[in-house]
């Protein structure tokens, strides 16, 4: 299988004019997907501290998946990930059907447990334990793939979720479902829900841990009868190119597998990751201009070909 490469652009301090110009130039280019985050404040923090930078201007990653919907052709599109905790799982699953049909089949359904309290404080939502957000994830995914792939209205009947005679159409233009993106390296919870019902891996981690998690998930895909090559493998790494290596070695923060340096470093980390069996590519750190995208494409997405 070819390896693609995907980027998620940044949902703030940034227009949806900037936004369009470089979802045009992924599209004129090597690029295979282009991602936003579902946060409402920039996910810069991991506590409950009111932070200088929650007053950034942040665009909403569901609203930005319909206009790039409408704006691309070619790319497929998600968010890395949404969170469960946000929306009542059937809202985003009629979110993702009229997503799917405004792209033409081109919609990529992330999910994952949810993890930024500071946010969920902000807007007054529940912020459940960690083990009550892996039991809703993983009966959000259950009721995902009922509601897409069932015939008339739909009854479900779960612990935290209720539905009943609940209609669902128009279903997604992808049959029977949008793929569906378990984010997350949770080695109890989250790669079992992946195993049971997801169609895609996506964890931030080096080449050595990617390889170890693909084990974990390896066992959970026996454990429940499922084949491991059947979950497409993506990894969600920064990415810059650096002449200054001095500098491009502090940035990385010890973890040199994080692409960040000049070319030649930067083709041997994705050769890295590659080798490791990584499918797809979900690139961050990138600014939103398209000649940054464009000297990525040359220097590097070129050079895997």
């Amino acid at each position: 299988m070819r390896v693609e490469f995907g980027s998620q652009l940044h949902n703030q301090a940034t227009t949806w004019d900037d936004i369009k110009a470089t979802l045009a130039a992924m599209e004129s280019g090597r690029w295979s997907s282009a991602w936003f985050y579902d946060h409402f404040i920039p996910p810069f923090s991991y506590t409950a501290e009111v932070m200088e930078h929650d007053g950034i201007a942040t665009f909403e990653g569901w609203s930005l998946l319909s206009g790039a919907a409408a704006v691309t052709n070619r790319l497929r599109l998600g968010l890395l990930v949404a969170g469960n905790t946000y929306r009542n799982p059937a809202l985003m699953a009629k979110m993702a059907a009229t997503v799917d049909q405004m792209s033409n089949g081109r919609l990529e359904i992330g999910i994952g447990a949810a993890w930024n309290v500071r946010e969920h404080q902000a807007y007054g939502w529940e912020f459940p334990s960690p083990k009550e957000r892996s039991d809703r994830l993983e009966e959000a995914c259950e009721l995902f793939k009922l509601l897409f792939t069932a015939e008339g209205l739909v009854d479900f009947h779960g612990k935290y979720y209720t539905l009943k005679q609940a209609p669902f159409a128009p279903k997604g233009v992808q049959r029977p479902h949008p793929p569906i993106l378990v984010g997350g390296k949770g080695e109890k919870r989250t790669l079992r829900t992946l195993a049971m019902y997801g169609d895609i891996m996506n964890v931030i981690a080096g080449p050595e841990e990617f390889k170890r998690l693909v084990g974990v998930l390896e066992r959970h895909c026996e454990d429940v009868g499922r084949d491991l090559a059947t979950i497409r493998k993506t990894v969600h790494v920064p990415i810059r190119i650096m002449a200054d290596e001095a500098r491009a070695a502090e940035l990385r923060r010890g973890d040199d597998w994080n692409m960040i340096g000049p070319v030649p470093f930067v083709i041997d980390r994705v050769n890295d990751f590659i080798e490791a069996g990584v499918d797809e590519f979900m690139f961050s750190a990138i600014p939103n201009k398209p000649a940054v995208y464009e000297e990525l494409d040359k220097e590097i997405l070129s050079a895997i070909e």
